[in-house]
């Protein structure tokens, strides 16, 4: 298959090689694995069926281990059973074992379910960077573009011809429109459109750096704050401990001074009481 598709693209230069040999010929190819690793969207997608398929492993792990008890249980207990009974255990062993399989062609064979999603997870993406080609490659005034992660074998390509970076950045922008709000971000856009990639991407570089920045400037002020609440919060509670320290004293001088009043009325009190006892005897 590579080798028709390679005949094939051999073909497509000489023959534009011998209409345009006095014009010139302009090529381009697009690194489809990069497009689709800095498309934000695929990658999400692909996260979630990256969890799927994590999920489906431990499922058939757990299928497989459940098999191997099995078999060891029956090892162990051979001794102690007939022989209708061991036919009878293989059989289930082997009926397990058929379960799992088809279970793993279910989910990773040919036409399983992780062939099928990502399928359907490439096939937008392909659509859009198809769509991207066509515009740039006419703008441009390319004769040729290929995918250089596809089968077709480029034994050479220089950096000037790679036009990856413009097809995402149509991508992004297509996407940038579809999630249009205001006026505002609709000038923006337009603005941003008119850039071309290096362009483009020295404003993505500045916004980069003001927003990493902006993050630094964030985080010291939030470390400032810290160091400001942990010495609010030390004052606090050196505060809260004199405060307790003075009111406990306060108690202290208050049960003191009742005690010393209350002795002292005692002492009132008991002449008087003697008082009225000798007056009693008298009488």
């Amino acid at each position: 298959m590579k080798t028709k598709v390679l005949l094939t693209l051999i073909a497509v230069l000489l023959l534009a090689f011998s209409v345009k040999a006095q014009k010139g010929i302009r090529i381009g190819y697009i690194d489809m694995e990069y497009i689709l690793e800095n498309v934000p969207e695929y990658n999400e997608a692909s996260a979630d069926l990256e969890t799927k398929v994590q999920k489906w492993k431990v499922e058939i792990e757990a299928e497989l281990k459940g098999v191997e008890e099995m078999r060891k249980e029956l090892t162990n207990e051979k001794v102690l059973l007939t022989k209708e009974l061991i036919e009878e255990r293989e059989e289930d062993i082997l009926f397990k074992e058929k379960e799992i399989l088809e279970y793993q062609q279910k989910r990773f064979g040919p036409n399983g379910d992780l062939f099928i999603q990502k399928k359907r997870l490439v096939q937008p993406v392909q659509d859009q960077v198809f769509v991207a080609v066509q515009e740039v490659a006419k703008n441009k005034k390319y004769d040729f573009v290929f995918d250089k992660s596809a089968d077709v074998v480029m034994l050479y390509s220089a950096d000037r011809h790679d036009i990856s970076d413009q097809i995402l950045l149509r991508i992004n922008r297509a996407s940038k429109r579809k999630q249009i709000n205001s006026k505002k971000e609709k000038k923006a856009l337009e603005r941003a459109e008119k850039r071309n990639v290096d362009q483009e991407k020295e404003v993505t570089d500045r916004e980069r750096a003001t927003s990493e920045k902006q993050a630094e400037r964030a985080k010291l002020l939030e470390e400032r704050k810290a160091v400001r609440d942990s010495i609010r919060s030390a004052k606090k509670k050196e505060f809260e401990a004199r405060r307790a320290k003075l009111l406990e004293t306060q108690k202290r001088k208050r049960d003191s001074i009742q005690g010393l009043k209350a002795q002292l009325q005692n002492k009132k009190e008991t002449p008087s009481d003697e008082g009225d006892e000798n007056e009693n005897e008298k009488n």
